[in-house]
């Protein structure tokens, strides 16, 4: 059974969704760069074991990286899932973790890549919205893509209701994105393209509004 190691920086609401999932995976760590991370707590109640390696420790992002890279290891996981870390990896800590560490993002990436992703689709007017899940890469949020997923952008809709309906769509194919890896029905070669042995239907199209 492969093993996963899961990053968090805070409440760990796709954390809490992958334990949630009954992947065919083992947790074998959930580990935060703040110790007052609710998340840990959460992975505690699940019994899985949790670690923490303060950022604020460490004089600079490589010792800091060093240092998360020698824990994670530690646990000789297969992948490394994102789940709201927030904090910026080294290219070095990324390379290493090549086609094993895996990231979601609240946009339909390579769309509103960084902060605030519903407020800037909000305000540029756009009528789909969405996010994606991606193999990291230095490239910050540009990473080769495994899934995505798409939701309608309402007239009345703020920021925290769109990013309510994004969130549950997250919980989604976060999930999804793992089973595929466990399952080998996805990788990343050597030219860094997705690979993926699913078998492929042409799907309906998604139209935001509908048409009547």
């Amino acid at each position: 059974m492969k093993k996963i190691v899961i990053l968090i920086s805070g409440r760990g609401s796709n954390m809490q969704a992958l334990l949630s999932a009954k992947l065919p995976c083992r947790i074998a760590a959930v580990i935060s760069n703040r110790a007052d991370a609710q998340g840990l707590e959460i992975a505690r109640q699940h019994g899985i074991a949790t670690r923490v390696v303060e950022h604020r420790d460490y004089a600079d992002r490589a010792l800091f990286d060093t240092a998360l890279s020698a824990v994670v290891d530690g646990y000789q996981p297969d992948f490394v899932v994102l789940a709201g870390f927030m904090r910026i990896l080294t290219s070095e800590f990324v390379e290493h973790y090549r086609g094993r560490m895996i990231n979601i993002h609240p946009s339909l990436l390579p769309a509103y890549a960084g902060m605030n992703t519903h407020e800037r689709a909000l305000h540029d007017g756009v009528k789909i919205h969405g996010c994606s899940v991606h193999f990291v890469t230095p490239d910050l949020d540009h990473g080769p893509l495994i899934i995505q997923a798409a939701v309608s952008v309402l007239s009345h809709d703020t920021a925290q209701t769109l990013a309510a309906r994004v969130l549950k769509e997250e919980h989604h194919i976060y999930a999804q994105a793992i089973r595929w890896l466990c399952a080998e029905q996805v990788s990343l070669n050597a030219e860094g393209k997705v690979v993926s042995s699913r078998p492929q239907h042409p799907g309906s199209a998604l139209i935001a509004p509908n048409m009547e």
